[in-house]
């Protein structure tokens, strides 16, 4: 009994030295992660593909380069540079197509845990949630998940258009980093303790749009790269074709000085960065008076997207897999200019987004939206701020998302949809109400992202927390949001369980299911009908 007894202690000494230990060979590179508590350990800074700078510049990405010894993953990868931001500061580069990997530190590296993808969001034009830490997720989901995060080229870098871009380069290089960071978890999550037969990606805003795109990617071709899919404000953009791109290209181009080379495109990548991200500027869109906000983005391309995001879908060209698709209650107050003061206000900034939009479509979305009985006073706001922000919220966001819901749940697959009402005292007041992708503050956890969370997720919304984390961490562990859900939180029906268009409504102390109302859906029937219209 003795011998049997030191022979447990040494195996179970041996065991979680196996589990910590945090040097991972990827062939490539040996990365040596770290563990800032005795529950995670996390690998920092991985470089997934070959620095696009030179030639790679306007490339699709190309595989890692191979390094000699063992690397620290201590500290988070350079974020990509992006749209009209100048000078560059420190902490962002044109070399920055890293990941990050957080995992449980006692499970060891050849368990196969669920794994969860997060692609932030930032209008493709910027990565407006960088290094967002997965540690909150893999308590919740007790221990049982691996949690990457990556980065990927925004503005000209990553979605720069033209015949020369086309014949000389790559289209769409963004979407590009994100299918090899894909790629690099279906050929390396495993030692991490991942299962890469069990990828669910995560997103919110262009995060979101990314993988709307990924799932219609090359017309929904399935390359078996994730399972299931947790979408936050699904972000329909206005999107343009290779040759309506042009513009863009030229206009850089010219800015650049490039204009006389023979080869332009050599030209702008023999460009030192700091030169050409000093042109790296927002200009209006052809048919549109002011510049939008995000002046790059994904590109019809004929290829990896084949077509609009609306006609792919209804036409039944993506693929099915389990879905979670929702808005939060004010999309749109964070973009609207708060000094709108009258329609023509409001209708320019809806031009300036969608140039594409006609007489006829602004002036039903003003006799929906724009109404004087709907205008709202606010701090420091002009009346049409909140009524422009809904109709600006519902075109881009809440009704696309709704629609996909309805998409999935034709196709047979899976779908929940929800409904995002947290109140915070701070931004109530204020009048932006529950803003633009403030969930992911509860989905993540307070403590665990970028920015400052809302000061209530510390306090009176502390308790969603728990609950919202507990629905999406079932849902990656075993693509049904019900089965692990927080003990004191309602089943999550499916968007069409039999009765109608039900969603989750959340909010703290109040989370139940829902009937969409009928105004919100007769809003969203007109503002689906008119996407493809829109270029959406």
């Amino acid at each position: 009994m003795l011998f049997s007894g030191r022979f447990f202690a040494i195996f179970f000494v041996f065991s979680v030295v196996s589990a910590l230990d945090t040097v991972v060979d990827l062939g490539y590179a040996k990365y040596r992660g770290q563990s800032p508590s005795n529950s995670t350990v996390e690998w920092l800074g991985i470089q997934f593909a070959a620095p696009p700078v030179g030639d790679l510049r306007f490339a699709a990405p190309q595989d890692p380069v191979k390094k000699d010894g063992i690397q620290s993953a201590n500290q988070h990868g350079p974020i990509c540079i992006p749209t009209e931001l100048y000078p560059i500061p420190s902490g962002r580069s044109e070399d920055c197509l890293y990941l990050d990997v957080y995992a449980p530190a006692q499970t060891g590296n050849s368990s196969k845990l669920p794994v969860f993808v997060w692609i932030q969001g930032g209008g493709f034009n910027s990565l407006a949630g960088p290094n967002y830490n997965g540690t909150g997720l893999i308590k919740a989901a007790d221990n049982g998940i691996v949690v990457v995060t990556i980065n990927y080229r925004v503005g000209p870098y990553g979605f720069l258009a033209g015949e020369e871009i086309k014949k000389g380069g790559s289209i769409n290089n963004g979407l590009k980093d994100q299918i090899k960071a894909l790629e690099w978890v279906q050929k390396h999550i495993s030692k991490f303790g991942g299962d890469p037969q069990h990828v669910v990606l995560g997103g919110a805003s262009a995060g979101a749009a990314s993988i709307n795109l990924l799932l219609g990617a090359y017309g929904g071709r399935n390359d078996g790269l994730f399972h299931g899919a947790a979408i936050d404000a699904s972000s329909f953009a206005s999107m343009r074709n290779v040759e309506q791109s042009q513009f863009t290209y030229n206009n850089l181009v010219t800015r650049t000085g490039c204009a006389s080379k023979n080869d332009t495109l050599a030209c702008l990548r023999n460009l030192d960065i700091a030169d050409l991200q000093r042109e790296n500027i927002n200009t209006p869109l052809p048919n549109a008076q002011n510049a939008p906000l995000y002046m790059y983005g994904p590109t019809v391309d004929n290829d990896l997207i084949p077509d609009l995001t609306y006609r792919l879908f209804h036409q039944g060209h993506f693929i099915k897999v389990p879905v979670i698709f929702g808005d939060v209650t004010n999309e749109g107050t964070t973009f609207v200019p708060k000094n709108t003061s009258d329609v023509g206000d409001a209708d320019t900034f809806i031009q300036s987004q969608f140039p594409q939009v006609k007489l006829e479509h602004l002036a039903k979305i003003n006799e929906l939206y724009l109404q004087p009985n709907q205008t709202q006073d606010f701090p420091n706001s002009g009346p049409y701020w909140r009524p422009a922000s809904n109709a600006y919220g519902d075109i881009r966001y809440t009704c696309p998302g709704m629609d996909m819901s309805t998409v999935f749940a034709k196709a047979g697959a899976p779908s929940w949809s929800y409904k995002y009402d947290v109140q915070d005292p701070d931004t109530v007041k204020s009048g932006v109400g529950v803003p633009h992708t403030v969930d992911i503050n509860a989905v993540f956890g307070p403590d665990y992202i970028s920015g400052d969370a809302p000061a209530s997720y510390r306090t009176s919304n502390a308790p969603i927390v728990p609950v919202v984390q507990g629905y999406w961490t079932s849902f990656i562990r075993s693509l049904d949001p019900n089965k692990h859900r927080h003990s004191r939180s309602p089943e999550w029906k499916g968007w069409d369980s039999g009765k109608g268009h039900q969603r989750l409504y959340i909010r703290t102390g109040q989370t139940k299911m829902e009937t969409v109302s009928t105004s919100q859906r007769e809003k969203c029937d007109y503002l689906v009908s008119i996407g493809e219209a829109l270029w959406q």
